[in-house]
Protein backbone atom coordinates (compact mmCIF):
# COMPACT_ATOMS: atom_id res chain seq x y z
CA UNK A 1 0.00 0.00 0.00
CA UNK A 2 1.49 3.60 -1.08
CA UNK A 3 -1.05 5.91 0.51
CA UNK A 4 -0.84 4.64 4.03
CA UNK A 5 -2.12 8.12 5.97
CA UNK A 6 -3.47 6.21 9.00
CA UNK A 7 -2.14 3.22 11.19
CA UNK A 8 -3.88 1.19 13.79
CA UNK A 9 -2.28 -1.22 16.20
CA UNK A 10 -3.60 -3.41 18.80
CA UNK A 11 -1.85 -4.99 21.19
CA UNK A 12 -3.24 -5.60 24.85
CA UNK A 13 -1.41 -6.86 27.75
CA UNK A 14 1.10 -5.51 30.75
CA UNK A 15 3.80 -3.04 29.93
CA UNK A 16 5.92 -5.90 29.54
CA UNK A 17 4.01 -6.57 26.43
CA UNK A 18 3.98 -3.38 25.07
CA UNK A 19 8.16 -3.22 25.04
CA UNK A 20 8.20 -6.22 23.43
CA UNK A 21 5.58 -4.81 20.81
CA UNK A 22 8.22 -1.85 20.01
CA UNK A 23 10.01 -3.21 17.35
CA UNK A 24 6.56 -3.16 15.37
CA UNK A 25 6.11 0.15 15.64
CA UNK A 26 9.83 0.89 14.85
CA UNK A 27 9.66 -1.00 11.42
CA UNK A 28 5.53 0.52 10.48
CA UNK A 29 7.33 4.01 10.93
CA UNK A 30 10.30 2.98 9.19
CA UNK A 31 8.18 1.53 6.05
CA UNK A 32 5.34 4.54 6.63
CA UNK A 33 7.51 7.57 7.67
CA UNK A 34 4.29 9.99 6.98
CA UNK A 35 2.00 7.70 8.81
CA UNK A 36 0.56 8.44 11.97
CA UNK A 37 0.23 5.23 14.46
CA UNK A 38 -2.20 4.72 16.93
CA UNK A 39 -1.71 1.67 19.81
CA UNK A 40 -5.15 0.26 21.54
CA UNK A 41 -3.87 -1.16 24.66
CA UNK A 42 -4.92 -2.01 28.31
CA UNK A 43 -5.04 1.21 30.71
CA UNK A 44 -2.36 -0.29 32.98
CA UNK A 45 0.08 -0.14 29.87
CA UNK A 46 -0.48 3.64 28.71
CA UNK A 47 2.45 4.76 29.82
CA UNK A 48 4.65 3.02 27.44
CA UNK A 49 3.99 6.19 25.39
CA UNK A 50 6.48 7.56 27.60
CA UNK A 51 9.03 5.66 26.22
CA UNK A 52 8.48 5.39 22.81
CA UNK A 53 8.26 8.64 20.18
CA UNK A 54 6.59 6.88 17.04
CA UNK A 55 3.65 6.33 18.97
CA UNK A 56 1.23 9.14 17.77
CA UNK A 57 -2.06 8.40 19.78
CA UNK A 58 -3.08 5.55 22.12
CA UNK A 59 -6.67 4.30 22.29
CA UNK A 60 -7.31 2.87 25.95
CA UNK A 61 -9.64 -0.48 26.10
CA UNK A 62 -10.05 -2.20 29.73
CA UNK A 63 -10.68 -5.63 28.50
CA UNK A 64 -10.48 -7.44 32.12
CA UNK A 65 -12.92 -5.04 33.27
CA UNK A 66 -16.47 -6.71 34.13
CA UNK A 67 -17.77 -4.18 31.15
CA UNK A 68 -15.11 -5.50 28.86
CA UNK A 69 -17.91 -5.79 25.87
CA UNK A 70 -19.13 -1.99 26.30
CA UNK A 71 -14.96 -1.15 26.46
CA UNK A 72 -14.77 -3.37 22.84
CA UNK A 73 -18.19 -1.74 21.57
CA UNK A 74 -16.39 1.94 22.48
CA UNK A 75 -13.02 0.47 20.76
CA UNK A 76 -15.13 -0.52 17.47
CA UNK A 77 -17.24 2.82 17.02
CA UNK A 78 -13.41 4.85 17.66
CA UNK A 79 -12.06 2.58 15.02
CA UNK A 80 -14.93 2.52 12.51
CA UNK A 81 -14.16 6.13 13.03
CA UNK A 82 -10.70 6.59 12.83
CA UNK A 83 -10.42 6.38 9.18
CA UNK A 84 -7.56 3.52 9.36
CA UNK A 85 -5.74 2.16 6.19
CA UNK A 86 -4.19 -0.77 8.15
CA UNK A 87 -4.73 -2.90 11.50
CA UNK A 88 -2.33 -4.79 13.07
CA UNK A 89 -3.77 -6.96 15.74
CA UNK A 90 -1.18 -9.16 18.23
CA UNK A 91 -4.75 -10.89 19.78
CA UNK A 92 -4.81 -14.91 19.81
CA UNK A 93 -8.80 -14.96 20.12
CA UNK A 94 -10.69 -16.02 17.36
CA UNK A 95 -13.05 -13.30 18.01
CA UNK A 96 -10.42 -10.37 17.33
CA UNK A 97 -10.60 -11.16 13.26
CA UNK A 98 -14.17 -10.46 13.09
CA UNK A 99 -14.24 -7.61 15.44
CA UNK A 100 -11.52 -5.80 12.54
CA UNK A 101 -13.41 -7.26 9.81
CA UNK A 102 -16.35 -4.76 10.78
CA UNK A 103 -14.65 -2.15 11.33
CA UNK A 104 -14.43 -1.28 7.54
CA UNK A 105 -9.99 -1.22 7.57
CA UNK A 106 -9.11 -2.26 4.17
CA UNK A 107 -5.83 -4.02 5.28
CA UNK A 108 -6.51 -6.00 8.19
CA UNK A 109 -3.25 -7.86 9.50
CA UNK A 110 -3.60 -10.78 12.57
CA UNK A 111 -2.48 -14.17 13.72
CA UNK A 112 -3.94 -17.45 12.16
CA UNK A 113 -6.05 -18.41 14.55
CA UNK A 114 -7.89 -21.13 12.65
CA UNK A 115 -11.32 -21.56 11.58
CA UNK A 116 -13.19 -19.39 9.51
CA UNK A 117 -12.77 -16.39 11.35
CA UNK A 118 -8.94 -16.10 10.09
CA UNK A 119 -10.39 -15.63 6.23
CA UNK A 120 -12.08 -12.41 7.71
CA UNK A 121 -8.27 -11.19 7.49
CA UNK A 122 -6.49 -9.82 4.41
CA UNK A 123 -3.27 -11.54 6.10
CA UNK A 124 -3.26 -13.98 8.61
CA UNK A 125 0.37 -14.53 9.92
CA UNK A 126 1.12 -17.88 11.55
CA UNK A 127 1.78 -17.68 15.05
CA UNK A 128 5.32 -18.82 16.26
CA UNK A 129 4.83 -18.83 20.14
CA UNK A 130 8.24 -21.16 20.21
CA UNK A 131 10.70 -18.05 19.76
CA UNK A 132 11.65 -14.62 21.16
CA UNK A 133 8.14 -12.44 21.79
CA UNK A 134 9.51 -9.86 20.49
CA UNK A 135 10.26 -11.65 17.00
CA UNK A 136 6.70 -13.21 17.27
CA UNK A 137 4.82 -9.69 17.36
CA UNK A 138 7.15 -8.60 14.56
CA UNK A 139 5.89 -11.79 12.37
CA UNK A 140 2.94 -9.44 12.21
CA UNK A 141 5.04 -7.00 9.84
CA UNK A 142 7.84 -8.26 8.58
CA UNK A 143 6.43 -9.60 5.21
CA UNK A 144 4.51 -5.60 4.08
CA UNK A 145 7.83 -3.99 5.80
CA UNK A 146 10.23 -5.50 4.90
CA UNK A 147 12.18 -5.07 7.88
CA UNK A 148 14.55 -6.77 9.63
CA UNK A 149 13.68 -7.66 13.15
CA UNK A 150 15.43 -5.85 15.93
CA UNK A 151 15.23 -5.54 19.59
CA UNK A 152 12.93 -3.50 21.48
CA UNK A 153 15.16 0.21 21.85
CA UNK A 154 14.93 2.78 24.05
CA UNK A 155 16.85 5.95 24.05
CA UNK A 156 16.79 8.10 27.26
CA UNK A 157 19.14 10.03 29.35
CA UNK A 158 21.72 8.32 31.89
CA UNK A 159 21.07 9.86 35.45
CA UNK A 160 23.98 10.54 37.88
CA UNK A 161 21.70 9.75 40.50
CA UNK A 162 22.80 5.95 40.58
CA UNK A 163 25.73 6.03 38.67
CA UNK A 164 28.07 3.11 39.71
CA UNK A 165 25.07 1.61 42.01
CA UNK A 166 23.57 -1.33 41.87
CA UNK A 167 19.95 -1.21 40.94
CA UNK A 168 17.38 -3.51 42.59
CA UNK A 169 13.59 -3.62 41.15
CA UNK A 170 12.27 -6.61 43.41
CA UNK A 171 8.40 -6.78 42.71
CA UNK A 172 5.84 -7.91 40.41
CA UNK A 173 2.93 -6.49 38.80
CA UNK A 174 0.11 -6.50 41.28
CA UNK A 175 -2.06 -8.22 38.52
CA UNK A 176 0.24 -11.34 38.37
CA UNK A 177 0.15 -11.66 42.12
CA UNK A 178 -3.68 -12.25 42.41
CA UNK A 179 -3.38 -14.41 39.58
CA UNK A 180 -1.04 -16.73 41.50
CA UNK A 181 1.32 -16.18 38.92
CA UNK A 182 4.59 -15.74 41.40
CA UNK A 183 8.02 -14.51 39.32
CA UNK A 184 9.46 -12.99 42.24
CA UNK A 185 11.86 -15.12 45.15
CA UNK A 186 10.11 -13.01 47.76
CA UNK A 187 10.93 -10.30 50.35
CA UNK A 188 13.30 -11.63 52.78
CA UNK A 189 15.69 -13.09 50.04
CA UNK A 190 16.12 -9.70 48.48
CA UNK A 191 16.94 -7.76 51.63
CA UNK A 192 19.28 -10.80 52.20
CA UNK A 193 20.98 -9.86 48.67
CA UNK A 194 20.70 -6.03 49.47
CA UNK A 195 23.17 -6.96 52.68
CA UNK A 196 25.57 -8.77 51.03
CA UNK A 197 26.20 -6.23 48.20
CA UNK A 198 26.41 -3.15 50.76
CA UNK A 199 28.82 -5.71 52.49
CA UNK A 200 30.73 -6.13 49.41
CA UNK A 201 30.79 -2.03 49.37
CA UNK A 202 28.39 -1.83 46.89
CA UNK A 203 26.45 0.98 46.90
CA UNK A 204 22.53 -0.37 46.25
CA UNK A 205 19.67 2.09 44.88
CA UNK A 206 15.73 0.23 45.39
CA UNK A 207 13.04 1.08 42.76
CA UNK A 208 9.58 0.18 42.11
CA UNK A 209 6.36 1.12 40.86
CA UNK A 210 3.17 1.59 42.92
CA UNK A 211 2.51 -2.42 42.89
CA UNK A 212 5.96 -2.78 44.37
CA UNK A 213 4.51 -0.70 47.59
CA UNK A 214 3.89 -4.11 50.21
CA UNK A 215 7.63 -5.50 48.84
CA UNK A 216 9.70 -2.91 49.45
CA UNK A 217 8.12 -2.12 52.72
CA UNK A 218 8.94 -5.30 53.71
CA UNK A 219 12.62 -5.59 52.31
CA UNK A 220 13.18 -2.65 54.00
CA UNK A 221 12.04 -3.69 57.30
CA UNK A 222 13.85 -6.70 57.53
CA UNK A 223 17.17 -4.08 56.88
CA UNK A 224 15.86 -1.48 59.49
CA UNK A 225 18.49 -2.96 62.15
CA UNK A 226 21.51 -2.75 59.43
CA UNK A 227 23.52 -0.51 58.43
CA UNK A 228 22.17 0.97 55.14
CA UNK A 229 24.54 3.74 54.43
CA UNK A 230 24.86 2.39 51.02
CA UNK A 231 21.12 1.91 50.59
CA UNK A 232 19.46 4.78 48.24
CA UNK A 233 15.79 4.43 48.56
CA UNK A 234 14.28 5.80 45.12
CA UNK A 235 10.74 4.49 45.05
CA UNK A 236 7.78 6.84 44.94
CA UNK A 237 10.14 9.60 43.41
CA UNK A 238 10.12 7.90 39.65
CA UNK A 239 6.58 9.88 38.38
CA UNK A 240 6.63 8.03 35.33
CA UNK A 241 8.84 5.13 33.18
CA UNK A 242 10.68 7.57 31.69
CA UNK A 243 12.37 8.43 35.08
CA UNK A 244 12.76 4.62 35.71
CA UNK A 245 14.14 4.37 32.86
CA UNK A 246 16.81 6.88 33.25
CA UNK A 247 17.89 5.55 37.11
CA UNK A 248 18.10 1.66 35.03
CA UNK A 249 20.56 3.33 32.25
CA UNK A 250 22.91 5.57 34.44
CA UNK A 251 23.35 2.37 37.14
CA UNK A 252 26.56 -0.13 36.77
CA UNK A 253 23.99 -2.88 37.01
CA UNK A 254 19.79 -3.49 37.04
CA UNK A 255 18.71 -6.86 38.96
CA UNK A 256 15.28 -8.13 38.69
CA UNK A 257 12.86 -11.00 38.16
CA UNK A 258 10.99 -11.58 34.71
CA UNK A 259 8.70 -8.28 34.78
CA UNK A 260 8.13 -5.17 32.84
CA UNK A 261 11.66 -3.43 34.33
CA UNK A 262 13.27 -6.21 32.31
CA UNK A 263 12.29 -5.56 29.21
CA UNK A 264 13.06 -1.59 29.58
CA UNK A 265 16.68 -3.05 30.48
CA UNK A 266 16.80 -5.01 27.56
CA UNK A 267 15.36 -2.42 24.86
CA UNK A 268 18.32 0.14 27.02
CA UNK A 269 21.11 -2.67 26.62
CA UNK A 270 22.09 -2.34 30.08
CA UNK A 271 23.85 -4.97 31.96
CA UNK A 272 21.65 -6.74 33.54
CA UNK A 273 21.37 -9.81 36.32
CA UNK A 274 17.47 -11.50 35.75
CA UNK A 275 15.90 -13.83 37.69
CA UNK A 276 13.68 -16.44 36.30
CA UNK A 277 11.32 -19.02 37.99
CA UNK A 278 8.51 -20.40 36.55
CA UNK A 279 8.47 -18.96 32.86
CA UNK A 280 10.89 -19.63 29.70
CA UNK A 281 13.88 -17.39 29.49
CA UNK A 282 14.26 -17.97 25.95
CA UNK A 283 10.98 -16.22 24.80
CA UNK A 284 11.55 -13.36 27.31
CA UNK A 285 15.73 -12.58 26.86
CA UNK A 286 16.98 -12.23 23.19
CA UNK A 287 20.19 -13.74 22.61
CA UNK A 288 22.22 -11.03 21.76
CA UNK A 289 21.84 -8.52 24.78
CA UNK A 290 23.15 -7.77 28.24
CA UNK A 291 20.91 -9.99 30.35
CA UNK A 292 22.37 -12.75 32.27
CA UNK A 293 19.83 -14.92 33.35
CA UNK A 294 20.01 -16.70 36.88
CA UNK A 295 17.65 -19.82 37.22
CA UNK A 296 17.51 -22.79 39.54
CA UNK A 297 17.73 -25.36 37.18
CA UNK A 298 15.24 -27.79 38.35
CA UNK A 299 13.93 -30.50 36.04
CA UNK A 300 10.40 -28.88 35.79
CA UNK A 301 10.92 -25.42 34.76
CA UNK A 302 9.96 -24.07 32.84
CA UNK A 303 5.73 -24.43 33.52
CA UNK A 304 4.62 -21.40 33.29
CA UNK A 305 2.18 -20.92 30.16
CA UNK A 306 3.40 -24.10 28.50
CA UNK A 307 1.92 -26.57 31.16
CA UNK A 308 0.36 -24.67 33.40
CA UNK A 309 -1.55 -21.25 34.06
CA UNK A 310 -0.45 -20.81 37.59
CA UNK A 311 2.67 -21.50 40.00
CA UNK A 312 2.64 -25.22 41.35
CA UNK A 313 2.26 -25.49 45.25
CA UNK A 314 6.48 -25.78 45.63
CA UNK A 315 7.68 -23.20 43.49
CA UNK A 316 11.52 -24.66 43.92
CA UNK A 317 12.37 -22.67 40.77
CA UNK A 318 12.51 -19.79 42.79
CA UNK A 319 15.09 -20.77 45.41
CA UNK A 320 17.79 -19.41 43.28
CA UNK A 321 21.06 -18.66 45.67
CA UNK A 322 22.35 -15.03 46.29
CA UNK A 323 25.86 -16.13 45.89
CA UNK A 324 25.03 -17.14 42.28
CA UNK A 325 23.50 -13.69 42.28
CA UNK A 326 26.55 -11.57 43.59
CA UNK A 327 29.35 -13.82 41.41
CA UNK A 328 28.17 -12.34 38.56
CA UNK A 329 28.20 -8.48 39.67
Amino acid sequence: MKDVKNILTVNFGGIGDEILFLPVIRSLKLKYPNAKITLCLEPRSRSIIDLCNGIDNIITVDIKSHNKYFELLKFYFKALFGKYDIVISSGANKFIPLLLFFMGIKERIGYDCGGFTSKLLTKAIPLNKKQYAGKMYHDLVAEITGMEYENPIISVEKSEETKDMVLIHPGVSKMSIRKNIIKSYGSRKWAELVEMLMQQGEKVAIVGGPDDDDCIKEILGYLKEKDCSNLYNFYGKTKNLNDLAKLMNGCKVVICCDSAPLHIAIALNVKTIALFGPTDEKKLVPEKTNVKVITNNCECRPCLWDKRVKNCDNSVCLDISNKKILSLI
